[in-house]
């Protein structure tokens, strides 16, 4: 009787009770000691969460999140909850001391999730497909001019330049740069289309000839605008050097370069006309304008991976089914045979296998066919593996852009939580503050200690 009287004592010391955001939890100490070196293995009654007269530690966090860190505790594996957030999952459980790569398993796939999103959210910011608006800090920051907007000391210049790079490169901040955007993109197009049809030379017929000089003026006046947009952005650019090396802007200077060179050469060339397809590549100046265009440019960058093992498997079926072709064509009597060499059959598998089929070479023996069949086969399937992952790339892009477009863009400011400390902590401040005006005699001034008590008095 003594002996069940004791480990019934025993039981009731080893209790703990946990109060985490207003629900009560009660486990063993020894079930918490199983996992050192973490805040609840580290309990004891001087932490100012002890509450002695409730006999429970208080801590003012997420319960539901505590529900797996407690069961962790018990069971040795550690769940994800489903109905929170990865960030306020990571965070709880670094307030608690435990790692987060322990999760198991069969929800390391839900928890991951968040981090794809993090990824997703960072590379928009740096698209800043929003267009979002800066604040005049920002600015200051962005252009170098921190210290004399602290000091109040900013030129006229330093004013203006901001507010013209906003009207040149940022389409949304403004309607005046809305104007000046869709002037920019009708010069892109019709450049781009007079560039193409002044190659239509229509024989001797006047009408041809008077729209080549049509074509010819309207390039020079597309041109003149693209030679002034570029000193003007070169000259307001937050970033000189950014500016020069940037792709867009390398296609833009590289145009207009050769159609003056070009203006100004009295002997065509032909290695210069070749260059002036680059005027073609002036579309990709839209991207600056379609924020739409920037996020599937990125949906390439980001499925490099898949668009990587999707050419390595077209160059080895290519290689293995020409090979095929090749040795297949020469089983039976073929007179007219259209594969005299592997090389030959390198183009034959490379048009089947994307599934164009030109048609001027083709297998004429029944083994040929058979290998024509394989690799029309092969290549279907081999295309069409990786278009799923770089569809949803985008539309994991696309929906994440269209979610942060309709973000209010000012949050409420929270202030930070003060912490509670203990009243031995506070007689310890009360006494450093109050050094040089009370003496201290035999023992404790009593009024820090009535000071303290009316600190409770107000907090309770």
């Amino acid at each position: 009787m003594k002996d069940l009287t004791k480990n019934k004592l025993q039981m009731e010391l080893n209790k703990v009770i946990l109060n985490v955001g207003g629900t009560r939890h009660e486990t063993y100490k020894s079930t918490l000691k199983k996992i050192p070196a973490t805040r609840l293995s580290r309990l004891t009654e001087a932490l100012v969460n002890y509450d002695s007269n409730l006999n429970e530690y208080f801590f003012d966090r997420h319960p539901g999140v505590f529900n797996q860190v407690l069961n962790y505790y018990r069971t040795g594996k550690l769940h994800y909850p489903s109905d929170v957030c990865g960030p306020l999952f990571e965070e709880e459980l670094e307030f608690w001391g435990l790692d987060s790569n322990q999760v198991e398993p069969c929800c390391w796939s839900t928890y991951s999730t968040y981090k794809d999103t993090k990824a997703t959210l960072a590379i928009l910011d740096k698209l800043d497909v929003e267009g979002m608006k800066l604040s005049e800090q920002e600015i200051a920051h962005l252009f170098g001019y921190e210290e004399e907007y602290a000091r109040g000391t900013l030129t006229r210049w330093q004013r203006l330049k901001p507010r013209i790079w906003a009207v040149v490169d940022e389409p949304y901040s403004s309607t005046f740069a809305k104007y000046i955007a869709c002037l920019s993109i009708l010069f892109i197009c019709l450049s781009v289309l007079s560039f193409c049809l002044k190659t239509n030379h229509g024989g001797s017929n006047p009408r041809a000839s008077s729209a080549r000089k049509a074509f010819y003026y309207i390039e020079h006046v597309c041109n003149a605008w693209f030679a002034l947009e570029i000193i003007i952005r070169c000259l307001v650019s937050p970033s000189l050097k950014r500016f020069v090396v940037s792709p867009v802007n390398v296609i833009d200077m590289a145009a207009t370069l050769s159609f003056y060179t070009e203006l100004f050469m009295t002997k065509s060339n032909i290695y210069l006309e070749v260059l002036s397809i680059v005027r073609v590549l002036r579309l990709f100046k839209l991207t600056r304008h379609s924020p739409g265009l920037r996020i599937l440019i990125h949906t390439f960058k980001a499925s490099a991976k898949e668009l990587g093992l999707l050419v390595y498997f077209l160059v080895l079926g290519i290689v293995v089914f020409a090979s095929l072709i090749f040795y297949a064509e020469r089983l039976q009597e073929n007179p007219s045979n259209d594969f005299n060499s592997i090389p030959e059959g390198l183009w034959w598998a490379l048009v089947t296998m994307t599934t164009v089929g030109y048609g001027d070479v083709t297998p004429k023996t029944f083994p040929g066919m058979f290998v024509g069949g394989l690799c029309a086969l092969a290549g279907v399937l081999t295309i069409a593996l990786p278009v799923p992952i770089i569809v949803s790339n985008f539309s994991m892009f696309y929906s994440h852009s269209q979610a942060r477009s309709k973000l209010p863009k000012q949050r409420r400011k929270i202030l930070p939580a003060e912490i509670p400390r203990r009243r031995s902590q506070r007689l310890n401040q009360l006494k450093i503050n109050d050094h040089f005006e009370t003496s201290f005699g035999d023992g404790t001034d009593q009024s820090i200690i009535s000071r303290a008590n009316e600190e409770e008095k107000c907090e309770v």
